[in-house]
């Protein structure tokens, strides 16, 4: 049976497929952001590090991001379909995010961390943020073409989140997260449509304070313009990422001081 869903790992595994031509418009000029003390992390997906990933790191750069921006391959060079059913593996993973975004805490409480996370990348920056410790938090998150299921409850994930974490998601995206994940299953383990085709749904018994960090964006035809038409990797295009996620990321940008074993602002 996985050999029919072979066209759907092609398409997420090949950086090139359904892009199209990036636009040669500028970003907008904006007021210069503060990026002396800030570490943006990125997941990519299923597929490991590939050059969707790279394309977006450009793209946010180019939209005038000037912190440093890193992307961690959680994968260990199994991509692909080991990748999406390799559960505890993934978790294991996501402790080693964790205990990477606490450290850099830990040594720099004034530190600004960001994460974007694409596909199944978006399971362990959650499951990564559900391990901080206690009062410990990051700025903004960007949950991309997410492949959790959408009743997830992120209740716990959004204590450890000061700003918003956004979730870009697609009705476009069918092959990949409707096919594939009622197939092959989520990242975390359910066959059902994923939330990056239809946003998150807030579980009856979530915390609702907790809830209002969240901010979801559905894709819109306004977004073809930056070469995003709505596919599974339309939203990692360098024009996207300059135009759209990096004013989001930067709007985002505050001073503070939180020690890291501090209370939580929210």
């Amino acid at each position: 049976m996985r050999y029919i869903l072979l066209p759907i790992v092609l398409l997420v595994l090949s950086p090139a497929v359904c892009r199209p031509a990036e636009p040669r418009d500028e970003p907008t000029t904006r007021p210069a952001a503060d990026f002396s003390n800030t570490w943006l992390l990125h997941l990519p997906g299923i597929g490991g590090e590939m050059g969707v990933d790279r394309d977006l790191r450009a793209g946010l750069k180019a939209g005038g991001w000037g912190g440093p921006i890193t992307i961690y391959d959680w994968t260990e060079n199994d991509p692909g379909l080991n990748a999406l059913l390799a559960h505890a593996r993934n978790r294991r993973e996501a402790t080693k995010v964790a205990d990477m975004i606490a450290e850099k805490l830990r040594k720099d409480p004034n530190l600004t961390i960001d994460i974007t996370s694409h596909s199944g990348g978006t399971g362990i920056a959650v499951w990564a943020l559900e391990q901080l410790p206690e009062g410990m938090q990051v700025q903004t998150v960007m949950l991309l073409a997410s492949a959790l299921s959408p009743d997830y409850d992120l209740t716990k994930a959004l204590k450890h989140v000061r700003g918003k974490m956004y979730v870009f998601y697609s009705e476009n995206d069918t092959l990949v997260l409707g096919a594939g994940t009622k197939m092959f299953g989520t990242i975390d383990g359910k066959k059902t449509m994923a939330a990056g085709l239809i946003g998150f749904k807030e579980p009856p018994d979530a915390d609702k304070d907790q809830y209002a960090k969240l901010d979801q964006r559905p894709w819109v035809k306004d977004w073809m313009a930056f070469a995003n038409a709505g596919s599974h990797i339309g939203c990692m295009s360098p024009s996207f990422a300059a135009h759209v996620l990096e004013p989001v990321l930067a709007s985002n940008l505050t001073d503070h001081s939180v020690a890291s074993a501090g209370h939580e602002k929210n």
